[in-house]
């Protein structure tokens, strides 16, 4: 966008130039809603101290239009002379050489080439849009969080009783609350079902990490494995409850020796029969891009001498990106399943889940 400054003067005549770069203020519409105007003949006059900038649809008859910012100190600008030629280019190399002109910014709209119109600066109104939904979201998944726990709690006992590692009575009821969560606002489309291993065989999942829709969507899969979780989040009401009774292993992130019991935790909990859920990035990623994985996962792994299952996740950093958890954009979540891979060295099973996660992005992202 082209900025044209002009230094100040006190004298105020106003000019027009009848060029491919410039247009006159002349077709500018007297009902134009932006601010009350004037029509003095060939002249749009302003009542307000201030002429804010404003953008007009190009025409076939005429040049691209421009976005004129004028400020005034006293009072409201005008012709100071019926015979000055506003079409001359002259005029105006002579007004500059004099100093004659008022303090005017001219720039011209970049979003004539497109044919588009609009006050500058304009409120997109998607995004007020896709902040109303995220607020419906969040609606939506309080209410139906509220009702599906009261159901936890009455079969919690049961649970403890009869499954009390898998829990799979509680992870269905979250299975429902996630469902019932993001349908009304996003579609999930899973591929690779056939690489899961069946429900009873305990296994390492491992995933991309971009959005707080996530866990939702994994959710979602109906497998009852075991997440990791930061200690702060089991402090919020019904929702940090609930993961307390689904078994979310607890983690404090900046404590080494939470990390080791955590590990140790997610050791024991598949020699029962359990399945655990990994992030190996640690965090969600702030652009989009796949961060480097900690070993931490592969390490259980292969002590237990369970498979880890990568799976990739494509969308959700778009629909609710990391910092931006108000906003909920439209779109289509892709979750795929890989093939498990097995072996007995941490390091290489990572690299391997890794370039398997990272070529699958490249490939639908």
């Amino acid at each position: 966008m082209a900025v044209v400054s002009l230094p100040p003067h006190p004298r105020r005549p106003c000019f027009m130039l009848n060029s491919s770069l410039l247009t006159g203020l002349r077709d500018v519409s007297s009902s134009s809603s932006l601010f009350p105007f004037h029509r003095h003949g060939e002249l749009n006059l302003e009542s307000s101290l201030h002429k804010q900038a404003f953008l007009q649809t190009p025409t076939k008859s005429g040049p691209r239009s421009l976005a004129i910012s004028m400020k005034q100190t006293s009072s409201s600008w005008c012709c100071t002379s019926k015979k000055m030629e506003f079409n001359r280019l002259y005029y105006f190399h002579k007004s500059y050489s004099l100093h004659t002109y008022t303090r005017s910014t001219i720039v011209r709209s970049e979003l004539a080439e497109n044919g588009s119109s609009g006050v500058v600066n304009p409120l997109p109104g998607y995004e007020v849009i896709n902040k109303m939904r995220g607020v419906c979201f969040y609606a939506v998944t309080a209410i139906v969080a509220i009702f599906l726990f009261q159901l936890m709690l009455v079969a919690h006992p049961f649970v403890l009783l009869f499954d009390r590692y898998k829990r799979k009575a509680h992870h269905f009821v979250a299975k429902i609350w996630s469902i019932w969560s993001v349908a009304p606002f996003y579609r999930i489309e899973i591929t690779g079902l056939e690489n899961l291993p069946p429900p009873d065989t305990p296994a390492v999942y491992v995933s991309n990490h971009q959005s707080f829709l996530d866990i939702y969507t994994l959710l979602a899969l109906g497998r009852s494995f075991k997440f990791i979780s930061k200690t702060e989040i089991f402090l919020f009401p019904i929702i940090g409850w609930a993961m307390y009774l689904l078994g979310v292993i607890p983690l404090k992130r900046m404590d080494s020796r939470s990390q080791l019991e955590t590990l140790k935790r997610c050791g024991g909990l598949i020699k029962k029969g359990a399945s655990v859920f990994f992030f190996p990035e640690g965090t969600r990623s702030k652009d989009g891009k796949l961060g480097a994985f900690k070993k931490g996962a592969f390490s259980v792994a292969t002590k237990t001498k369970v498979p880890v299952v990568p799976i990739t996740l494509i969308g959700t950093g778009k629909i609710m990106p990391a910092g931006s958890e108000i906003t909920l954009n439209p779109g289509i979540v892709k979750v795929i399943i890989h093939k498990p891979i097995e072996g007995s060295d941490a390091e290489t099973l990572c690299n391997t889940a890794r370039n398997t996660i990272s070529h699958t992005l490249d490939v639908h992202g």
